[in-house]
């Protein structure tokens, strides 16, 4: 679990560092009557914001009839205001860069260039290519445990305890990533929401995963002590933050402690246990350790579309590969010896 709640906990970074709302850029007064009056004209200079064209009763100017739903009047309003602030972010950064000035934060955020409807056109490919990695992981090891490894003679169940639990992480993860390639190509409150919690929740889980396989639980009873406390937890956090206030510095120390626990249990657990596979559990904990750094070590993204968090993102790619093959390790060495027991 060790790299699993690794990757995850650098997902959960990427919601760590995330959106503030007063950067150099918003607060900048010109930016801010640039959108102002966009959304009110739908305008910027001679450029038209198609989404803003809205007739004075508040009905989408030459709309069909199934175009004046209250959703659809919601979902318009929200890509005129991303289109207001895109536009006069560009003009903005048109304008710094005349007077010699480097990109400044909008809302949190660097100044992206977009292709098409991607905000983030870089780590949004780059999240969905881990979707497809934890996709590939979680299918190989269910063939793996479900038609290769051998089953027990009754019950035509598996011999590792733990793989209905890690089928729960693999889908857990792979909704994860989802969201993180929807937030990226559209930044919402829906999108940020479901971004932060899917990263939270898979963060969460896999810190349970992590106890339960590092202390050996395999009595139901005891993973259900072991886990709900942390799933109450978890839960009311998630709660919180989509209900209450989304507290950027909170959910931060949240996931470093939840993070950071795991990569300590699995380093250590690793060397007590002598796991067979313990130097690629290793690899990919230093590997995720120094992609960290690339949240830290934020800077602006080169011709507008390739910054440190994308990056970030590509670092994962082969890590997962990593993690994933260090749970079909594991199911193969428990298996082995559990078999072992049995003859």
């Amino acid at each position: 679990m060790g790299v699993g709640r690794w990757v995850s906990l650098l997902l959960a970074f990427g919601c760590l560092f995330g959106v503030l709302d007063a950067s150099a850029g918003d607060a900048d007064p010109l930016y801010r009557n640039c959108v102002v009056q966009c959304e009110k004209t739908g305008n910027i200079g001679d450029h038209a914001i198609q989404h803003c064209k809205f007739s004075f009763t508040d009905v989408p100017l030459n709309g069909s009839w199934y175009m004046q739903k209250p959703l659809y009047l919601q979902w318009k309003q929200l890509n005129c205001r991303s289109d207001c602030r895109y536009y006069c972010m560009m003009q903005s950064e048109y304008q710094r860069e005349k007077l010699g000035l480097g990109p400044a934060k909008y809302h949190g955020k660097w100044p992206f260039k977009r292709v098409f409807v991607f905000q983030e056109p870089l780590s949004a490919v780059l999240s969905a290519f881990n979707l497809l990695m934890h996709f590939i992981g979680w299918l190989t090891f269910f063939i793996l445990v479900s038609y290769k490894l051998p089953l027990r003679p009754q019950s035509r169940r598996t011999y590792y305890e733990y793989t209905g639990l890690w089928h729960i992480y693999g889908l857990l993860s792979m909704n994860a990533w989802y969201w993180s390639a929807i937030f990226h190509t559209r930044d919402f409150d829906l999108t940020e929401k479901l971004d932060y919690s899917s990263a939270v929740a898979v963060l969460g889980y896999s810190f349970i995963l992590s106890l339960l396989r590092i202390f050996n639980v395999k009595d139901e009873a005891s993973r259900v002590m072991f886990a709900a406390p942390i799933l109450a937890f978890v839960t009311t956090h998630i709660l919180y933050l989509n209900f209450y206030e989304m507290d950027y510095g909170w959910n931060m120390k949240v996931c470093l402690v939840m993070g950071v626990s795991q990569i300590l249990m699995w380093v250590i657990w690793g060397g007590v246990t002598r796991h067979p596979s313990r130097f690629k559990l290793w690899t990919a904990m230093i590997g995720c350790a120094l992609a960290m750094l690339l949240e830290i070590y934020d800077f602006p993204p080169f011709h507008g579309y390739v910054d440190a968090h994308a990056l970030w993102h590509a670092t994962t790619i082969p890590l997962t590969y990593l993690w994933w093959s260090f749970i079909k390790d594991d199911a193969k060495f428990r298996t082995s010896t559990l078999v072992k027991k049995v003859k």
